[in-house]
């Protein structure tokens, strides 16, 4: 196994990790606020 693509691998790899990472913050970001916005009886729109 070259290091081509033992780089490649792991380029393709760190995608979907990067991607979780990326949804988790937005997803919990939005529910932080919803959950704010219905404590406050207000509309999240």
């Amino acid at each position: 196994m070259n290091w081509n693509t033992v780089l490649l691998t792991v380029y393709v790899l760190i995608w979907p990790v990067l991607v979780t990472g990326t949804l988790t913050v937005i997803v919990r970001a939005f529910v932080k606020e919803w959950l704010a916005a219905r404590r406050e009886g207000r509309s999240i729109i």
